[in-house]
């Protein structure tokens, strides 16, 4: 063997199984026939490809994957007409051996194979003479000529090795192709459909010979054109889409459904799926190098092609791959430009909830084997693993592909406050040093997001829920601490999950934004000491509010009303609260006690600021309230000073307000659980029918009612009482009786509200990090009292243990304790009635040994979360003192 052969490592051992002197003759000719060979290899698949796209309509799936099967027929056709039987008695007209036959050019004899594959025409079985010493010139059993790989190809291939059963010739070709950034990028393109004078010659039975034979030039030259492996065009970028035509946005030029048809067939074949897992390990280092150092993507976009291809292996997420080869391929997909990124997300935007699915346990189940499979910890960052900060990139992008493909909202967005938020009249820490203030460029934007032009709170429903994209194996050793800082410095080689908050629970998240406000309090601190030293003013770095307890809206709103007025940045200080002739100090509990009291004034449907739903038992805006936008902007400003400083609040507003809080409008849908009633009668409204106009008889005016049950009507449309509502606009009237309900009639109210939620929160990551349904989590906590789980996680002190007998027979008595006594005693521990965002579990609670039995009552540091319990002698006392307690516990002193 040659050098030249045996440096190939896809050559078969042909020499070992050929006659003596056979090997040296074919290497001697293979030279003279080689060029020949490959144009009439050319010709035959023009003509078989032609065929199959023409009739493409006719073809099933199993038909579609009989390509080959139909190539060698066509061949074996073209060399009846090119070189005979061998038989000099041959009767057959369409064989060469005949005695009447014409001898035919190859390009001819090319088209002439197809139209008697068309009719079914006889073939002839090879004359013993001819039998062995027939030359096959287009179908190389070495196949070193397979640079790249069609469907028919690999089937060709794989049908040869069948009947030899022998794979090693496919395992080679899948070996380089595969492991080829040039040949996967080329292979499995999408065929250019043929013009109709190409169908028209294909067609028609022209005699002229001429003709023909110009027309099967034609056709060769373009598939040349298409599929050379050594076509200058192929990794022009402007030129590399033309066989496909001009790609759109979510579009590539790659035929995704033969590639999921070809990974079908083969990888049930142990040997072969070998070979995709191989030639993956040698691809992925020279991807990541083309991307990083040689901006491949800019001059070629249909290198994205290669990314497509691998993606579709369904095993990528099996044992095998998790070691080396997928780590190594998603951090050369990290790499991708932002505008392959978005692409890509487009594309797989277009694929079923099933596939998308699959994608992302591909990446999961590699985050999660290298979190299990490492010890990370405080000095280990898991933030400094390449394989998870990698698959958590390439997670992004399938998160957002899992946005676009469901139902989204990106129309109905709420207008940007007129009036920009006032900053700080002082001067902040930077501007003292002579710096520029920062933060002046608003909350942070994900960029593959500007780049989509859709946000997560466009999102009605995505294909999968976006619970399965969160980690918690991830979630449990991330340090959080660690991690913010990352997210505040930004730096390249400093990667932050915060920065793809989608794969963090509610839980991580919470703390991330807790350490953002308590950061943000000690520097409000910290400029305040530095301005009272410059200015000579009085030292005030909290936000102090002293209240009266009867008259706490008039004095908490007056208060906070001045500060928002005179300096909003004192807004973002820590909150400091104290009850007038009380001698509580607030360490957070007294704060929880002055939010639940306010909030329950607020939502007195006496004040007539809300309106509140009996069926729902929700509030909402009352459009006809006498309150002024003032009174509403100090209520927004009170939610997120609840936010701010980690307070639950019981606030019961339905998720369209948070919805709106995030920049979207109400819709029809939210009147669902906002007003189910009224969403009910347009629902049927829509769903009628027998004629609307006719049988119901209602006009674009609707009807309100005011707070003292006085109708008032409003026009849907101009003169919507003379409007009837049909058939035709029906849907019309629903969106605008929804957008009258939900936006138009509470405009001034929400937005004096958002505008004060917004002087707290604005320079706050809430909008980046949190979904709605989220926000709800976080204001007013969860609804789920799992006391099992606070037994679980409650500490003792004092000389208690979780065996003390004291400490069994009050858990005892709590577990009996009714639902309502059960809030109440939580209320009285802890300053709210509510689970904190990730249940009771998370909460710590301490109960801890206050002396031996007396007839006092159990207290409370509602600051700290601790339980002050006697060591009470008997069960019934334990239980008649703790319900007293609970119930009648009011106010606060010092003990």
């Amino acid at each position: 063997m040659n050098s030249d052969d045996g440096d190939c490592e896809c050559a078969l051992p042909q020499a070992e199984t050929s006659p003596a002197g056979g090997y040296d003759r074919i290497q001697e000719e293979s030279d003279i026939e080689n060029t020949e060979a490959s144009r009439i290899a050319v010709l035959i698949e023009t003509a078989a490809m032609s065929f199959i796209t023409l009739h493409a309509s006719n073809l099933n799936g199993l038909q579609f994957r009989k390509r080959a099967a139909a190539k060698h027929l066509i061949e074996r056709y073209y060399h009846q007409l090119t070189e005979g039987c061998g038989n000099d008695s041959c009767w057959n007209a369409w064989c060469s051996s005949s005695r009447g036959s014409h001898r035919l050019d190859n390009n001819a004899a090319a088209v002439k194979a197809l139209e008697l594959y068309k009719i079914n025409a006889k073939l002839c079985d090879p004359h013993p003479s001819k039998k062995g010493t027939t030359m096959n010139h287009c179908v190389r059993d070495d196949f070193k000529d397979v640079n790249y790989l069609t469907e028919e190809k690999v089937y060709e291939i794989l049908h040869i090795c069948g009947e030899k059963e022998d794979y090693s010739p496919l395992i080679r070709v899948i070996g380089r192709v595969f492991s080829s950034a040039e040949g996967l990028v080329q292979s499995f393109r999408r065929s250019k459909p043929p013009t109709k004078e190409e169908l028209k010659s294909l067609q028609s039975k022209d005699e002229d010979k001429d003709e023909d034979e110009e027309e099967a030039a034609a056709c060769s030259a373009a598939a040349m054109e298409e599929d050379s492996p050594g076509s200058s065009s192929r990794l022009d970028g402007a030129a590399s889409g033309d066989n496909v035509g001009k790609l759109g946005p979510d579009e590539v030029s790659v035929d995704i459904d033969a590639v999921r048809r070809v990974y079908q067939r083969l990888l049930s074949n142990d040997k072969i799926e070998a070979a995709f897992l191989n030639a993956l390990v040698y691809l992925s280092p020279n991807v990541e190098c083309d991307l990083t150092y040689h901006n491949v993507y800019s001059r070629d976009p249909n290198y994205l092609n290669l990314f497509v291809v691998v993606m579709e292996n369904s095993n990528l997420h099996s044992p095998d791959y998790l070691e080396i080869a997928l780590p190594q391929f998603c951090r050369a997909m990290s790499k991708l430009p932002l505008p392959a990124l978005a692409k890509l997300a487009r594309l797989w935007s277009h694929y079923s909830a099933k596939q998308i699915h699959r994608i992302m346990e591909t990446f999961q189940q590699l985050i999660t084997y290298k979190v299990v499979s490492n010890e990370f910890n405080s000095r280990n960052l898991v933030n400094d693993d390449d394989a998870v900060v990698a698959a958590t990139k390439c997670l992004k992008i399938v998160y957002y592909a899992n946005v676009m493909g469901g139902e989204v909202d990106t129309e109905h967005n709420e207008e940007e406050d007129e009036e920009p938020i006032p900053e700080s009249s002082e001067l902040t820490l930077q501007e003292l040093l002579g710096e520029e203030r920062r933060n002046k460029k608003g909350p942070r934007v994900d960029p593959l997001e500007t780049e989509l032009t859709i946000r997560t709170s466009d999102s009605r429903r995505p294909l999968i829920p976006f619970e399965e994209f969160v980690n918690e194996p991830l979630n449990e050793v991330l340090e959080m601490d660690k991690d913010y800082t990352f997210f505040k410095v930004e730096t390249e080689n400093k990667f932050s999950f915060m920065t793809c908050p989608f794969i963090l629970n509610a839980v991580t998240k919470n703390l991330g934004l807790y350490y953002d406000n308590r950061i943000r309090m000690y520097s409000e601190r910290r400029i305040t000491v530095l301005y009272s030293l410059v200015q000579g003013q009085q030292l005030n770095p909290y936000l102090r509010l002293k209240v009266r307890r009867d008259h706490i809206i008039d004095d908490a709103l007056v208060r906070l009303e001045m500060i928002a007025m005179e300096n909003p940045a004192d807004l973002k200080k820590q909150l400091y609260v104290e009850f007038e002739g009380e001698q509580g100090v607030d360490e957070g509990g007294v704060s929880k006690e002055f939010f639940q009291l306010v909030v329950e004034e607020i939502f007195n449907p006496d004040i007539g600021m809300f309106a509140y739903d009996e069926h729902t038992k929700m509030f909402w805006f009352n459009p006809s309230s006498f309150e002024n936008e003032g009174q509403f902007t100090l209520i927004g400003i009170v939610l997120g000073l609840a936010i701010y400083n980690n307070c639950i609040l019981d606030v019961h507003f339905p998720m369209v307000v948070y919805r709106k809080l995030m920049g979207k409008k109400g819709t029809f849908r939210d009147l669902a659980d906002s007003n189910p009633v009224l969403y009910q009668s347009l629902k049927e409204l829509l769903e009628y029918e027998g004629s609307v106009e006719e049988d119901m008889m209602i006009t674009f005016q609707i009807s309100q009612t005011d707070l003292f049950g006085n109708p008032l009507m409003y026009d849907l449309r101009e003169n919507g009482d003379q409007i009837p509502v049909t058939n035709e606009n029906r849907k019309e009237f629903v969106a605008q009786y929804a957008e009258y309900m939900l936006n138009k009639s509470v405009e001034k109210q929400f937005k004096a509200f958002r505008r004060g939620f917004h002087m707290v929160t604005n320079e706050s990551p809430l909008k980046y990090l949190f979904r709605p349904e989220e926000i709800e989590l976080l204001i007013c906590g969860s609804r789920n009292l799992d006391f099992q789980a606070l037994e679980e996680t409650t500490e003792y002190d004092g000389g208690y243990s979780r065996d003390s007998r004291i400490i069994k027979e009050f858990w005892e008595t709590l577990h009996s304790f009714a639902e309502e006594q059960k809030r109440l005693f939580l209320q009285f521990t802890t300053g709210t009635d509510r689970a904190p965002v990730g249940g009771l579990g998370k909460l710590k609670m301490i109960i801890a040994k206050n002396g031996p039995d007396t007839d006092r009552l159990p207290t409370s540091h509602t600051c700290f979360n601790v339980l002050l319990l006697p060591e009470y002698d008997t069960k019934e006392k334990l239980r008649e003192r703790l319900l007293k307690a609970i119930l009648y516990a009011k106010g606060f002193g010092m003990l």
